[in-house]
């Protein structure tokens, strides 16, 4: 005998709800109920009792599910984007983002005297937040040391349309990972064993090694393993990091990470390994989270740390780690309040490189955009300043605090370098074949 809608509704529960905010979970939970069977056996939906304007808007990416609806490019009709092999998710996807990068973004740039005359990526990346005057000061050897000195932020360089499509890859991929449809070495998927271990990595370019593994091998870039190549998507977002004046064009990243957090996952106290030239960075993606910093981070409990500095890391923003702020300061992320993805590019050092690897042509020769014919004085976005103090981070909002001094010029780049992971073990999964 069939199941009723109530008990199906139950039933269904928990799967239709994964990945939503505990708002949106009740909603939902409030919905199912009104599924009625009719006379001819389907369902009605009593439509009335389903007014709300209390959920999170989409347009916010405050919340999403792992599961995304896509529109089949043959039918015109929306179906679940099927666990399948690279074609579905590079082309469809890649297709669509690229066309956002064409100008930059399909979104509409205000004009006005600064502007006048600059394409409409120029335009795109003069209204990018740039902060580069960090300052976080400890005793370090006897001497006063600014442990930040070297860090960028900067913000609004992915608006909600491109980080949408992102983020709706990056779950495509983890999709393909669970299935087995990855190289053994691009996905590790940890086993939940205790809070802030559930982190799921995906490596694309070089496999990195974050502890001394069962063969033996250190800490570091593994060259005679493989991993697949970096996707066109990612790609782009790299292109854009040259050309936007984050990252220079004499270190453009050949390699990348990207990070998956589930609510209490987060990244421990560490400094990133040497096989990575500096500068690199970080985008952040879904739920804003803060960033620790200091020469003596202190575990607290899992998922806590201690430190000196903490940095709001809004989404769509990326953060450039060179200098002081990537070699003698450690950095972690505390346990993230919600879903969180991150992407870290780096470059190999030449002489780490995996003994298999070839340059990808699309990444050579990058230039980044002139700012002619006016130069960018648009307004810069600045992170709430802070003050030194010792303090103990939850992940609340309360920053631990930075003096910072106003930046005086808009377009400044060095060397820099994102963190590594921590250790991870995989799950058991069929091999690609």
């Amino acid at each position: 005998m069939s199941k009723q809608p109530e008990s199906l509704s139950i039933d269904l529960l928990p799967y239709l709800s994964e990945g939503f905010c505990n708002r949106c979970k009740e909603l939902l939970e409030t919905r199912l109920p009104n599924l009625n069977l009719n006379n001819h056996g389907k369902l009605d939906v009593d439509l009335a009792s389903n007014k709300s304007e209390d959920f999170c808007s989409t347009a916010s990416l405050s919340c999403w599910p792992h599961e995304k609806i896509y529109a089949s490019p043959s039918s015109g009709t929306s179906s679940r984007n099927p666990v399948g092999g690279r074609v579905s998710t590079e082309s469809t996807v890649n297709n669509d983002f690229s066309k956002l990068f064409v100008n930059g973004s399909n979104e509409s740039v205000a004009t006005d005297d600064r502007n006048l005359g600059l394409s409409d990526e120029q335009k795109r990346m003069s209204q990018v937040g740039r902060k580069k005057d960090f300052v976080c000061k400890e005793r370090i050897d006897g001497k006063e040391v600014n442990v930040l000195k070297g860090l960028e932020l900067h913000t609004r360089v992915f608006n909600d349309e491109e980080q949408k499509k992102i983020v709706e890859y990056v779950f495509s991929l983890q999709r393909m990972g669970q299935s087995g449809k990855l190289s053994d070495r691009t996905y590790s998927e940890p086993n939940k064993w205790m809070r802030g271990k559930g982190r799921i990595t995906i490596q694309f370019g070089c496999c990195y090694n974050y502890v001394m593994d069962k063969s033996g091998n250190p800490p570091g870039i593994l060259r005679d393993e493989e991993v697949d190549p970096i996707p066109s998507l990612l790609k782009s977002m790299i292109k854009r990091l040259v050309k936007w004046h984050i990252l220079p064009s004499t270190c453009i990243p050949n390699s990348c990470i990207v990070n998956i957090y589930d609510e209490g996952d987060c990244i421990p106290p560490h400094i990133d390994h040497h096989d990575f030239l500096r500068p690199f960075c970080t985008v952040s993606f879904l739920t804003e989270s803060n960033i620790l910093f200091g020469s003596n981070l202190k575990i607290v409990a899992p998922g806590e740390f201690d430190g000196s500095a903490s940095i709001p890391l809004p989404v769509g923003s990326v953060l450039v780690l060179k200098g002081n702020g990537a070699d003698v300061a450690k950095h972690c992320v505390p346990a993230v309040l919600g879903k969180r993805i991150s992407i870290t590019f780096r470059k190999m050092d030449d002489s780490k490189l995996p003994f298999r690897f070839l340059p990808d042509p699309e990444l050579q020769g990058i230039q980044p955009l002139s700012s002619s014919p006016l130069v960018n004085k648009s307004p810069i976005q600045q992170v709430p300043n802070l003050q030194n103090s010792h303090h103990q981070n939850r992940q609340s909002n309360n920053a631990s605090e930075v003096v910072s001094k106003a930046s005086s010029s808009p377009l400044q780049f060095g060397e820099t370098d994102f963190p590594p992971l921590g250790a991870s073990i995989n799950k058991p999964r069929s091999k690609k074949t």
